[in-house]
């Protein structure tokens, strides 16, 4: 009875230009990724390949227990700035000897490894991950440090990653650093930090300061070997706990460290799942090219959820917000799904209750995002949208639950903070191609700058130039449309990745199942007010 029936027409000629729409976002995507996959470009990987050494990704696979999955996270990274898409960092989650592990590997073909500001950002969100999951983290190191012309943008905010190892350690949860080359100067802290440390013969550099440093001050002449080489390390000053004779070696050695953490799961693994009823490749055709058209939700949750089984929540009652109960990979959830874009008084409320439900039930939250915003005009104003509004916020913010986000569609003003946005926090927050998200739709935005513009100039009884408007107005819609963008919000860090959304119940399943290492317990009150 609670089995969703899907009324997608996959021979329409709508879904048919949805789903074009959205395999020509897909090649684009592909293409960016690509950037990222190719790191330094040829010259500096034949250069790395030269010397005898894997890149940032063979390192991971041979790190992996065999054809098990890695979710790579935020992989555009920096798109869009001066710096190299990915940040000269790989990380993600993956399973070493069946233990799910928050790996970062540096990419030292992209300037020697160094660290640019957003390979801080993106360094510091995967230490969030590993913290909220309990996941041990595995830092596969090769970087000469910081990137120095940015310096100014990372020599204080990077303390930051040597307070969270060890905050990490403190929480019980286990560091290991694999030294594979360079890690020197501040990045000497990261394995100085770790609980286990792992070094390459004769490849592994580990000191504060290197030979021309130590030259410049004390005078003092020294070779990398004696100063901080593996052998020393691992034979005079104690900081090496593994001796490596080659990179696979040192990854040989990690995974039988992680063998004996006894590093367990807070959670037991659930029973095997039956899939949904409907063909997930068939999502390529929900959302409409143009986020005007609205779309149901049901359509997704159909092709996401077990056996495509959902108990909706008060079905008949503020239906623009699609609420209720089912699984994924065997792992209960609720989800709240924008139905037509707009959230009114009743979404608010019904969201509201919903969350308290699920706090109630120790059910993590699926927010699936399609939302214009809240409501306005008068008649919204004097019924109370603020004050609803606010209720849902303050679930959210207040929820103990683990959260997950995903953008499918729109997701604009007080909405994206209602349905989870990531300042609030989600566990992880990934987004589709046709996902767009700002303070409003461009030609919103463009509209209200007009109207201020025109009043203002009438207020001063000055004629107004209906040709400057149309160019601003032109302006201006462009600019915020391309900062709406998936891409560029991604390589801000404002999600953990832009997805396929055919892989949207494989990416959800994997974080469902990192989410379970940790144990976390619902709210049993303690919201804010909620005004009536």
């Amino acid at each position: 009875m609670t089995v969703l029936s899907s009324a997608l027409d996959t021979a329409s000629p709508d879904y048919r230009a949805n789903r074009d729409a959205m395999l020509a976002r897909l090649t684009d995507l592909e293409a960016e990724h690509a950037k990222a996959l190719a790191g330094g470009g040829a010259k500096y990987v034949e250069r790395h390949r030269g010397r005898g050494k894997l890149l940032a990704r063979e390192r991971i696979e041979l790190l992996l227990d065999p054809d098990t999955p890695f979710l790579e996270l935020s992989p555009l990274a920096a798109w869009g700035s001066d710096y190299a898409v990915g940040a000269s960092l790989v990380t993600g989650i993956g399973v070493v000897e069946g233990v799910e592990c928050l790996i970062t590997a540096n990419d030292p073909t992209v300037r020697g490894g160094a660290s640019n500001p957003w390979s801080l950002k993106k360094a510091l969100r995967a230490n969030d991950i590993a913290l909220a999951n309990r996941l041990p983290c595995i830092s596969l190191v090769e970087s000469g440090g910081a990137d120095l012309p940015s310096q100014k943008e990372i020599f204080i905010p990077g303390g930051a990653i040597f307070r969270d190892l060890t905050r990490l350690s403190a929480a019980g949860i286990p560091t290991i650093a694999v030294v594979f080359g360079n890690s020197t100067a501040g990045g000497a802290y990261v394995p100085g930090m770790s609980d286990h440390v792992i070094m390459v013969k004769e490849r592994a550099k580990v000191f504060l300061g290197g030979p021309p440093l130590v030259k410049m001050a004390t005078g003092e002449e020294s070779d990398d070997e004696s100063l901080g080489g593996a052998e020393m390390h691992a034979r005079v000053s104690g900081l090496a706990d593994y001796f490596a004779v080659d990179e696979p070696d040192a990854l040989r050695q990690a995974r039988r460290v992680v063998a004996r953490l006894n590093h367990r799961k807070a959670h037991p693994d659930p029973a095997p799942a039956e899939p949904p009823k409907y063909d997930p490749e068939e999502l390529l055709g929900v959302v409409p090219g143009d986020l005007k058209i609205p779309f149901d939700p049901r359509e997704v949750i159909a092709r996401l959820v077990d056996a495509s089984d959902f108990d909706e929540f008060k079905p008949l009652y503020g239906t623009s917000l699609a609420t209720g109960w089912a699984a994924l990979h065997g792992y209960p959830v609720g989800i709240l799904a924008n139905a037509q874009g707009v959230l009114f008084s009743a979404e608010s409320q019904k969201a509201a209750q919903f969350i308290q439900l699920a706090n109630q039930r120790d059910i993590p939250l699926l927010f699936l995002h399609n939302t214009t915003g809240y409501m306005v005009g008068k008649e919204y104003e004097q019924g109370g949208i603020i004050k609803h509004g606010a209720m849902m916020i303050n679930a959210v913010s207040n929820s103990r639950v683990p959260h997950l986000s995903v953008l499918m569609g729109a997701s604009y003003g007080a909405g994206h903070y209602g349905m989870c946005g990531r300042a609030y926090d989600p566990r992880f927050l990934f987004a589709w191609p046709s996902a767009k998200s700002a303070v409003m739709g461009p030609q919103q935005l463009a509209g209200v700058l007009s109207i201020v513009a025109r009043q203002s100039a009438a207020a001063k009884g000055l004629p107004y130039d209906e040709d400057g408007d149309a160019a601003l107005r032109a302006m201006v819609e462009q600019q915020i449309e391309s900062e709406s963008l998936p891409k560029f919000l991604s390589g801000r860090l404002y999600d953990d990745g832009v997805i396929d959304p055919r892989d949207t119940r494989t990416v959800l399943g994997l974080c469902l199942s990192a989410i379970h290492t940790a144990p976390y317990e619902g709210a049993r009150g303690g919201f804010g007010v909620f005004r009536m």
